[in-house]
């Protein structure tokens, strides 16, 4: 059946009337890159260090026309509607077949006895074929998800972004993206079915605002058409065998093909199925993981609407991180906290905090307000594991404390450094209100809105500002005097797009906790009076707040170790392999030889437990042996457990 379509298209042309999608569909399609010899091992590593725009489905011998295991029949000279022709890099002309590149031509029957004996310029090139996303479309439409560029009758939109692909070579270029329009409802249904076909580029590689990829202006794409969205699509974008194009462009060979973008090669192979998603036979390239589990598919979670980004993480790093979640609302001390647990903040916390690039954290619960110093064992610790995580992951990481702290807190930071269990030193900061634009000058650079120092606070244990503008323990008691108005930080980072914020707790009365301060006027003693009217866009409650620290550095470990999620934040282009830092980011989750030292540094500080004020090895009044340090067995069982993470 598919060697009628393609003599069909040697006879037609180019011919645009007839969509590609309305006689190829169910079949694999490919873009088509043809370079000199001298450059094919380099473009072949440039592929395999670049899988998801360029999933390489077979490359030729030198001077070979066919490409027997992706169909019978082929002439890559004639089976594409129009080709374009390269010179130095530049684009001089775009045909309709490329047999003029051969001293002789043949016809169809005798095309494989020409490519024994290839003569001309064409004996020295060779053709790489890379997987199409026009091949996952058919399936998209089967799951109900509907295909806009389709239904309207344009070439699919393609994007150049500002995302470098990773170097082999000469090959270093821009990734490319197609952007296809996808109602918010479906996004799980579009990510589940494109996963599934890895050759077609496999799962998006950013769903949100443009922007967030350098693209400015969605109505003029670089290549194709415009594709419209409909009220309640979110865009959605993959990478794109059109990165192949720009490699060209970028590495100027003196003579190059391709095929002309939305001009397509055909195969005979249907769409990847599950089971199945190599072609047959030589050239698959750096092929991705064949192992498809349910468990493995990606969820989508919308992490930020300001910008709109959606993140995405295997059902079993979400899972699992869910898992860490029921440990930290076990409430030991019955404080009541089950009452404001929300699923899914964890969740949500930490794929924003995997995507973030800087991170100002900030504690202290100054709450023996009759002590020097006043504050409390629980906080720090929790700050310090994620501090460390964040660090391990390449992150940077700032403090923010109060004034009558800041050596004392840079005491314990620097002890936390020299025993091991702060990954390296991390500054530390205060902020003074000064007027009114104190917060925006702090939080962004010259106080412009649009360049933040940080994409995302997060406070654990932190003194929370209640509704009458102080500051109160648990008992009720109005500790202000102690407290520097950081939460002004959280209040300006609700207009400053790109800053997300977290609050952690285990009473209502932390900064953050005023997403919940209904629950907690309702629910938690004294909530009425103490509860924080300072929301943060995710607020985790423990039953200890280290325990939410705890759990945040192990959900981060467990994102940066599920290839999903890592595919999805590097944009598809494989910067490191998790194996290559794998032992540092274990090495630098919390664990209880660690946590017992850093409590042990701040009770020599001084610092109390929180509920007894017992100078003594314990948090919220329970003794580190056996329940914080059961917790965090727990969690690292979870986060470490025999079965891999995905």
């Amino acid at each position: 059946m598919l060697t009628a379509v393609r003599a069909t298209r040697r006879y037609l042309g180019y011919f645009r009337s007839v969509s590609n999608y309305a006689i190829d569909s169910g079949y694999q399609q490919a873009n088509v890159v043809i370079l000199p010899n001298d450059l094919a091992k380099d473009f072949e590593e440039f592929c395999r260090r670049n899988p998801a725009p360029l999933p390489l489905l077979y490359h030729s011998r030198s001077g070979e026309t066919s490409c027997t295991p992706l169909a019978r029949n082929a002439d890559i000279r004639r089976d594409v509607s129009q080709y374009h022709v390269y010179e130095e890099g530049c684009l001089v002309k775009t045909v309709s077949s490329l047999q003029s590149y051969c001293s002789q031509s043949s016809a169809p029957g005798v095309a494989s006895q020409q490519q024994a004996a290839p003569q001309g310029p064409w004996s020295d090139m060779v053709c790489f074929y890379l997987g199409c996303s026009f091949g996952f479309e058919g399936r998209l439409r089967k799951a109900g998800v509907p295909v806009r560029n389709v239904e309207q009758g344009t070439n699919i939109s393609m994007y150049r972004t500002a995302v470098r692909c990773v170097p082999a070579g000469v090959f270093s270029c821009p990734l490319v993206v197609t952007m296809r329009p996808v109602p918010a409802a479906m996004l799980d249904a579009a990510v589940e079915v494109t996963h599934l076909n890895l050759l077609a580029h496999g799962a998006p590689v950013h769903i949100g605002d443009p922007a967030l990829l350098g693209i400015h202006d969605l109505s003029t794409p670089d290549y194709g058409e415009p594709v419209q969205l409909l009220p309640g699509d979110v865009p959605v974008f993959w990478a794109c065998g059109v990165t192949a194009i720009e490699a060209i462009l970028c590495s100027k060979p003196h003579l190059a093909f391709s095929h002309s973008p939305g001009c397509m090669f055909l195969t005979d192979i249907p769409d990847s199925p599950p089971s199945s998603p190599h072609p047959p036979g030589q050239g698959s390239a750096g092929s991705p993981c064949t192992h498809h589990g349910a468990e493995l598919i990606p969820l989508c979670f919308l992490i930020s609407h300001n910008p709109l980004l959606f993140s995405l993480a295997s059902q079993r790093a979400v899972a699992k991180i869910r898992q860490l979640e029921t440990i930290i609302g076990e409430d030991p001390g019955q404080r009541g906290i089950r009452a404001l647990f929300v699923q899914d903040e964890l969740l949500r916390s930490c794929l924003a905090l995997s995507h973030a690039n800087s991170v100002a954290i900030t504690t202290g619960f100054p709450t023996h307000h009759t002590q020097s110093p006043p504050d409390e064992t629980d906080g720090p610790p929790g700050a310090i594991a994620m501090a460390t995580m964040l660090l391990s992951l390449g992150k940077q990481v700032t403090m923010v404390t109060d004034r009558r702290a800041l050596e004392m807190n840079r005491a314990i930071v620097d002890e936390a450094v020299r025993t091991g269990v702060l990954k390296t030193p991390i500054p530390i900061v205060t902020f003074e209100e000064s007027g009114p634009d104190s917060a925006l000058r702090f939080l962004c650079h010259h106080g412009d809105p649009n360049k933040p120092r940080y994409d995302h606070l997060v406070a654990i244990e932190r003194t929370g500002r209640a509704a009458d503008g102080n500051y109160y323990n648990m008992r009720g008691v109005n500790i202000k005097h102690l407290v520097d108005p950081i939460d002004d930080l959280f209040i300006a980072a609700k207009d400053i797009p790109g800053i997300i914020t977290t609050g952690i707790g285990d009473g209502g009365n932390e900064l953050g906790m005023g997403a919940l301060r209904d629950k907690v006027r309702t629910m938690m003693p004294n909530g009425g009076l103490i509860a924080c009217d300072v929301p943060a866009d995710y607020a985790i409650t423990a039953g200890v707040s280290n325990w939410g620290g705890y759990a945040v550095a192990c959900g981060l470990y467990l994102l940066h170790t599920c290839p999903s999620h890592q595919r999805y934040r590097l944009r598809g282009v494989e910067h490191a392999g998790p194996q290559e830092q794998l032992h540092d980011w274990t090495a630098n989750l919390p664990s209880v030889d660690k946590e017992e030292s850093i409590l042990s540094t701040l009770v020599r500080f001084g610092i109390r437990s929180g509920k007894t004020g017992h100078l003594a090895m314990e948090v919220d009044g329970l003794t580190f042996h056996p329940t914080h340090s059961d917790i965090i067995t727990r969690l690292l069982e979870v986060t470490l457990g025999t079965t891999p993470n995905p």
